[in-house]
């Protein structure tokens, strides 16, 4: 049986696709739900997975896919549910994408971290789906696109609208730029990895902007910098 909450989700999910040919982003659901906060929609997707009710379709921009409704459950024998599957900016009749250029491969895309969200639990509904050359990433190894968010790089060439690829990693040596969470501070940010003694200082490419130092229990590192994209438009 499912909560209030987990069935008015489910409805709003599968009546949004039916409706609009796309799965409703996590603002839109945290407001039909009344919810405060992103993180119980988290939940509540998480719980309808378990439950076989719904799935998420893992590194493909808002692309939910419902298994079953909970009034369907009685008369699952009579009437079998045909699993509607919308991935993000497809409508229904593109249910097969088609097939990626050779050399290219596709990253989650995140328009921005939010404030304290680990990396892991943000890609799991990222904002969009970004297309990489092979020669731009190594071979081995997960990646992430990220949109760059002020001027506190540019001194590396990293410039405000940016897209950064970054690959995942907990790890970095001195001198790499990375994007590191802090945990007082409640945010993740970009910027090169120093270290002073035990003392971590994440250091601007941006003189208008100080050294940022903290000890190590405060700082996790989420990615490693592996390579830039810029789209110049008039």
């Amino acid at each position: 049986m499912l909560t209030k909450k987990q069935h008015q989700l489910l409805t709003f999910i599968d009546q949004h696709i039916s409706e609009k040919g796309i799965s409703p982003s996590f603002d839109e659901m945290k407001e039909a739900l009344e919810l405060k906060s992103k993180s119980g929609i988290h939940r509540l997707i998480s719980a309808l997975e378990e439950r076989g009710f719904l799935r998420r379709l893992r590194h493909r921009a808002r692309a939910l896919e419902v298994l079953k409704r909970p009034e369907e459950m009685a008369k699952a024998n009579a009437m079998p549910f045909r699993p509607r599957v919308i991935e993000g900016g497809r409508r229904q009749e593109e249910a097969r994408p088609a097939a990626l250029p050779v050399g290219v491969r596709e990253i989650p895309k995140l328009s921005k971290i939010a404030a304290g969200q680990p990396i892991d639990a943000a890609l799991g509904q990222p904002d969009d789906i970004v297309a990489v050359p092979d020669a731009m990433v190594p071979a081995a190894g997960e990646f992430y696109a990220l949109t760059v968010d002020g001027d506190s790089m540019t001194g590396a060439g990293i410039h405000d609208g940016d897209t950064v690829i970054v690959e995942r990693s907990e790890t970095a040596r001195p001198g790499e730029i990375v994007v590191a969470l802090i945990h007082d501070e409640n945010k993740a940010t970009l910027k090169t990895l120093k270290m002073d003694g035990d003392t971590i200082v994440l250091q601007p490419e941006n003189p208008i902007y100080e050294k940022q130092r903290y000890a190590p229990d405060q700082v996790t590192i989420q990615g490693r910098l592996t390579a830039l994209m810029r789209s110049y438009r008039a």
